[in-house]
């Protein structure tokens, strides 16, 4: 269904639907046909291959007996997992059941672990767990993660990973570690974001023939990205593309906004200011002496800035509430950040700065962004950071409806939410990005688009896009997980950029996790 992201809610809804229009076509049917062809397709093995299937006690167990009955009639050597009794009232599992049996296939109660497979299919549970498995379905769990492991065997997981929330991507507690998602209808949100990065595997999608159906959410991926990248005419000069100014650096923090100025240079605006808090900073950047350095004081009432980033490294002292007060003030569109989120959620009087600077502004066009990470968040909300991970998606929507500003809400399955309800996960980036620095330079970079004419919105989807993308091209080469830095980061985005984010592929497959 096209990158809509759907919550278990619309899925049901969709699944609903279905049913009144269609009472004799069996999704489940399709579902469990479906996984039987996509498991063939891991094992490459036409007859013959040992695979475990666990069935549990739901529709998600339904899908797993038709599964089981298919394959068992094409070949395979099918063993049946079901901890406990198969209870669905859905005709077609019931059949399956029936069928299965009738053809001797090996049914067991607990897992067998003295068996060697060529696959292992979870279909314990679906989108309506809430809760940890418990008892004999968190043995099997275990069992399972810990027999691939052992023996290097793959994980087709049907629909979500059994233990994994479907809408916030939480793992609630023991959670299968899949290779393979086959998810159904559409693609869910939990997947995508928080622990599903590391839960799902390579996701695939099959809407089993129904048409697509709008939703809040989206992926973000290179087909989103790739078109918002701003033009340059041949007739063109520095002032076509903008004033970026980057305002932080109080002392001992110089180098947070730094390499958001060095980030923005290296997107493509005409000019960079970098306006200095520390007294003692260094007049312009030995490495890009291209960076106009000011002061802070300056650089936050000059009128001729076309964006503004604010709060890398910016301090929190007596100085930086009336820095961030006198920006917001100016027209300009405008990135706040780290240490300016800690003070509006802080200081009342700045928060009334903000919502005079938003006031009348429609939803569809915001001129601010946030770029918290969950902590910046937590406080924005009056939450813990644990209550914030546990529902990033709601967290970044809550953040965008109360502030009036779009909501980039940073780490793995990098979320971005509107005012309006709206929302995109990312699917760039890889875990080398979860180093210092990285959210400066998004920032930087945001604020390039920003100051070349994109509005919020595509300015913050491309920046995301783009830094997770140049992520994943530096692990390509060899440069992360381990040690990968913001400036190296940087660098590959600017070839990324110029080469229309280049030919390689990482959507669905890798996911951001933007420090």
């Amino acid at each position: 269904m096209g990158d809509f992201l759907y919550s278990s809610a619309e899925i049901r809804a969709i699944e609903t639907a279905h049913a009144k229009k269609n009472p004799k076509q069996s999704l489940m049917l399709a579902a469990g046909t479906a996984v039987a062809a996509f498991a063939c397709t891991i094992i490459k093995k036409k007859r013959g291959a040992n695979i475990l299937v666990m069935a549990g006690p739901g529709n998600n167990g339904g899908d797993a007996w038709v599964a089981a009955t298919a394959l068992n009639k094409a070949g395979q050597r099918v063993t049946l997992l079901e901890p406990r009794e198969q209870k669905n009232a859905d005709p077609v599992a019931k059949t399956a059941c029936i069928t299965y049996r009738k053809a001797k296939g090996a049914v067991v109660k607990k897992f067998p672990n003295d068996g060697e497979y060529d696959l292992i299919i979870d279909g314990l549970f679906g989108i309506g767990l809430q809760r940890p498995p418990e008892g004999i379905f968190a043995d099997a769990i275990t069992n399972a993660n810990s027999h691939a492991d052992l023996y290097h065997v793959p994980i087709l997981a049907i629909d979500v990973p059994s233990g994994l929330s479907a809408d916030t991507g939480i793992a609630h507690g023991v959670t299968i570690q899949a290779d393979f998602t086959l998810t159904f209808l559409g693609a869910k949100s939990g997947l995508y974001t928080g622990d599903g990065v590391d839960c799902a595997g390579k996701i695939c999608v099959d809407s089993l023939g129904l048409a697509t159906v709008t939703s809040p959410g989206k992926l973000l991926t290179r087909a989103c990205a790739a078109p918002l990248i701003p033009k340059r005419r041949k007739n063109s000069h520095k002032g076509s593309f903008g004033n970026v100014g980057i305002v932080g650096g109080a002392a001992g923090m110089i180098g947070a906004a730094v390499l958001a100025a060095r980030a923005a240079l290296h997107m493509g605006p005409g000019k960079v200011f970098l306006g200095v808090v520390a007294k003692d900073a260094p007049g312009f950047d030995t490495l890009h002496p291209e960076i106009m350095v000011r002061t802070a004081e300056e650089l936050v009432t000059d009128e001729a800035m076309t964006s503004l980033a604010i709060g890398m490294g910016l301090g929190t002292d007596k100085t930086a509430p009336r820095l961030l007060t006198t920006a917001l003030a100016q027209p300009m569109p405008m990135v706040i950040d780290a240490d300016a989120l800690t003070m509006i959620a802080a200081n009342p009087s700045i928060h009334a700065s903000l919502q005079a600077k938003m006031a009348g502004t429609p939803h569809q066009s915001t001129s601010l962004i946030f770029t918290p990470h969950p902590g910046e968040a937590a406080r924005l909300l009056g939450l813990t950071p644990d209550e914030v991970r546990a529902d990033r998606i709601a967290a970044a929507r809550n953040i965008a409806k109360k502030f009036s500003a779009v909501t980039v809400l940073k780490g793995a399955g990098t979320v971005i939410a509107m005012p309006d309800g709206r929302y995109w996960i990312n699917t760039s980036g890889n875990p080398g990005m979860a180093s210092g620095g990285m959210g400066d330079a998004l920032s930087g970079m945001i604020a390039a688009f920003l100051a070349q004419g994109l509005n919020a919105l595509d300015a913050a989807k491309l920046g995301v896009y783009l830094h997770g993308a140049a992520a994943d091209e530096c692990l390509a080469h060899g440069m992360a997980p381990h040690g990968l830095t913001a400036s190296e980061v940087i660098f590959e985005a600017r070839t990324l950029l110029n080469a229309g984010l280049a030919s390689h592929d990482h959507d669905h497959n890798q996911f951001a996790n933007n420090r």
